[in-house]
């Protein structure tokens, strides 16, 4: 398979690239498994068909990016980057009520049917899920670069294995340290991916646990960690009793995949208790002050702990198939 890497570099220097590469491989044991281009004989346009199916979809949609982002994420915690998310039926991991909210579907859908006029029984939906995410982040103005393919599909999707391997929003640094660890990656990615809520919508369930109900009925806060502007904003979009309505992750720039997440964090308005833990903890904090400051500095790091995430477990070979 052809083997050429073009990866996000705000600066365009050789040096920068040979070390990111070497990154990559020394990082990524899985990585070795997969490879750039995948796909640039057996279906040249891969990619391309994929690309376009989100462009178009997010051109009608701004919560396709967000929605993309984190179907990747409860793929790869769970069984690995192996589509086993996208199986239907009693006990599955999509039967889960974690991943009941989950968005993006029928954009998945849309590029394997097109993928399949075209290069049949070739591209893998455990391809397809990491290549739309990743072009998700582009389209909403992050930045773009290559990741290797060459995913096989996992037969195995169980309902089980979902709440021992994702991020619970009231999760402790440590808890989520270890979960992290668990999947390969570091202290660094913690923070670094944590940034996908710079883009997306939560339930307002997913962040009750910051108020408290008073015998009028009413919502009060009980997180002091959490602006107080913010958090009459919040009970407002969210009021007692409220379960199907949602907020924007990042309330600045909701639909742009920028630095504002931690500029966020910075004025104490992270959505979730497990996003503001990152600015209150020593070891995490002064990462979140740089990447408030410097988004290059995050987009560099993003690259690379996203590369990271779409390798954790991946199947290859007869440990998988293409559905």
């Amino acid at each position: 398979m052809e083997s050429k890497i073009s990866i996000f570099l705000p600066t365009s220097n050789l040096c920068n690239l040979l070390v990111l590469v070497f990154f990559c491989f020394a990082a990524c044991p899985s990585l070795g498994r997969l490879s750039f281009n995948f796909y640039a004989t057996s279906c040249p346009a891969a990619e391309l068909m994929v690309s376009n199916t989100v462009r178009a979809a997010s051109s009608n949609d701004p919560t396709v990016p967000g929605k993309l982002l984190r179907l990747l994420f409860h793929d790869c915690f769970v069984e690995g980057c192996d589509a086993s998310v996208l199986l239907q039926g009693n006990g599955t991991e999509r039967s889960d009520p974690a991943n009941t909210s989950l968005g993006g579907f029928s954009v998945i859908d849309s590029a394997k049917r097109v993928l399949e006029i075209f290069c049949p029984g070739t591209v893998s939906c455990a391809d397809i899920i990491a290549l739309a995410a990743r072009d998700a982040v582009a389209i909403a103005g992050g930045p773009a670069f290559q990741i290797p393919t060459g995913r096989k599909d996992g037969r195995i999707s169980n309902s089980a294995n979902v709440r021992p391997n994702i991020v619970d929003t009231s999760f402790t640094m440590d808890e989520m340290i270890k979960l992290f660890n668990s999947k390969g990656l570091s202290l660094d990615d913690l923070v670094t991916l944590s940034g996908a809520h710079t883009i997306g919508l939560a339930h307002c369930s997913a962040f009750s646990d910051r108020f408290q109900q008073d015998s009028k009925g009413k919502l009060r806060l009980v997180d002091t960690s959490l602006d107080i502007t913010y958090a009459k904003e919040l009970i407002r979009k969210c009021p007692a009793g409220s379960t199907s309505n949602t907020v924007s992750n990042d309330p600045e720039t909701s639909f742009a995949f920028d630095n504002q997440y931690y500029g966020n964090l910075l004025a104490h308005k992270g959505l979730f208790q497990s996003d503001s833990i990152l600015l209150e903890d020593g070891r995490t904090r002064k990462q979140v002050e740089e990447f408030a400051n410097n988004e290059e500095r995050f987009f560099r790091s993003w690259g690379e702990s996203f590369l990271k995430l779409t390798t954790i477990e991946v199947k290859t070979d007869n440990e998988g198939e293409i559905r």
